[in-house]
């Protein structure tokens, strides 16, 4: 924590939306550049195993603010709106003399008790937002603002930072709508990308280890890329294969145009910062709030607990405090986001967060290393996609997910119950996830152990497991 004779950074926290860690230059991207983004890490850190809890929006932002899981924080899927009133990094900021500020996407619901609270200012999209003339919603209502959304959200925050008078630290919130879904690029970068784009290695992956659960999901881009998606019509005459890859290509060219224009504003905010002078004294992060799968597996979207969903990117600079020094290989989470920040900023942890600081890893005096990491997929078989729920625990090796397959009557759920599946994968020798080895004689000791490390996992976390879950034999 900073000394009473340091001053109290500002903080500035850029988070996209859906950005995979494996589209940016400094997670060894090899279908774009992001110049702006990376020269973050390049002055701070760079996490190399950060990973959501929940990996879709309105989860992972409710986890992001408040430190704790959806199972606390009442925001498991996209239809359970948050209540607003509880305490998050953001109201402790707010409580220790920081101006504090949102703007862009909040999508945890609108109306009295969810909209944003412990904020001096707030400016949000509606729901996922539009990226032309987007809507924005403020204590003073409704409107309209003319230009690209990307544009416009930085715009807002920095002319908020401008209108500050006086000494007191800010925060700010720079909550992006893109890369999300439908992927409208601005006219700048439209077209940028329009060569061959490479085929990830498991582009043709034909699942014959996989679970039916994972089977399941219409995440395919073959089949449920839509019109608004691609926004031309496939040519004719294409075979599935074919149409496979053409549709890859068509998402790619949109999706990475986006991420351009983000890596551009971020620039502006690093290159306003030294204008300022106030660079050296930011705590300046930049995270997406999931992963999102760029074809693997010929999938996109995210829901999954696999490792292009699962991880998240997360650079940190802070020039005054944090040396520069590569990646941070320990596991963190995204409840591990607020009291790291407030740790940064020598601010109390509101008791009520479960996460960890990784603050002391980061400055070079690291705690106990994380043995696993817990997750949980709830939002089972909803209507657009049909991932199932799930949950699962990783290990620096292993991985152990347990399909439930039961919405358990939540808001955005779908109404069928399907049998319970497990699969177990050994990330060492099988990095890209496509051997399930949950049935293999060889796994039986580290499946067990897995077993009994998720249920006292969950018991920590106050996470009831599933009835259909047999209790580990050693519990």
């Amino acid at each position: 924590m900073p000394t009473s004779s340091e001053p109290r950074p500002n903080i500035v926290m850029i988070l996209t939306d859906d950005h995979a860690a494996h589209s940016i230059g400094a997670y060894g991207s090899v279908v774009n550049k992001t110049p702006r983004i990376d020269e973050i890490g390049q002055r701070g850190r760079r996490l190399d195993n950060c990973f959501a809890t929940n990996a879709l929006c309105s989860p992972s932002r409710a986890s992001i603010l408040t430190g704790t899981y959806s199972h606390v924080n009442g925001v498991p899927t996209l239809d359970t709106p948050i209540d607003a009133s509880q305490p998050t990094f953001v109201s402790q900021l707010r409580q220790a003399g920081y101006r504090t500020a949102l703007v862009g996407k909040w999508h945890m619901g609108h109306g009295e008790g969810h909209d944003p609270q412990g904020f001096d200012y707030w400016d949000v999209v509606i729901e996922q937002g539009e990226y032309w003339n987007p809507r924005f919603r403020s204590e003073d209502g409704l409107r309209t603002v003319e230009g690209y959304a990307t544009d416009i959200i930085t715009d807002l925050a920095l002319e908020w930072v401008e209108g500050l008078e006086g000494d007191e630290p800010w925060c700010v919130l720079i909550f992006h709508k893109a890369p999300h879904r439908p992927w409208e690029p601005n006219h700048q970068h439209q077209g940028m990308y329009s060569d061959p784009i490479p085929l990830p290695a498991t582009f043709h992956d034909d699942y014959a280890t996989r679970s039916a659960s994972a089977r399941r999901a219409a995440v395919r881009l073959a089949e449920n890329l839509n019109e608004e998606d691609l926004k031309v019509r496939p040519p004719e005459g294409l075979s599935y294969d074919e149409l496979a890859v053409w549709k890859y290509q068509r998402f790619m060219e949109d999706y990475l145009a986006c991420v351009a224009s983000v890596d551009d504003n971020v620039g502006r905010v690093v290159d306003w910062l030294r204008e300022r002078g106030e660079f050296d004294d930011t705590l300046l992060m930049y995270a997406s709030d999931q992963g999102f799968f760029l074809g693997e597996h010929g999938w996109f979207d995210k829901r999954f607990m696999y490792e292009e969903s699962l991880r998240m990117p997360f650079l940190v600079s802070y020039p005054r405090r944090l040396p520069e020094g590569g990646g941070f290989t320990g596991m963190v989470t995204n409840v591990d986001f607020a009291q790291t920040i407030l740790d940064a900023a020598g601010v109390a942890h509101h008791p009520r967060m479960q996460g960890r600081s990784f603050w002391p890893d980061l400055l070079g005096a690291p705690t106990a290393p994380v043995e696993g990491i817990y997750y949980r997929y709830w939002e089972h078989d909803d209507q657009f996609h049909r991932a199932p729920a799930h949950y699962g625990y990783r290990t620096e090796r292993y991985k152990l997910i347990y399909f439930y397959n039961d919405g358990l009557g939540l808001p955005g759920t779908g109404p069928f119950t399907y049998p319970p599946e497990w699969e177990l994968y050994d990330m060492q020798v099988d990095p890209d996830e496509l051997h399930n080895v949950h049935d293999d004689p060889a796994y039986r000791q580290v499946r067990e152990e897995l077993e009994v490390a998720m249920w006292r996992e969950q018991a920590r976390l106050g996470d009831e497991p599933h009835p259909s879950q047999p209790k580990p034999a050693g519990i």
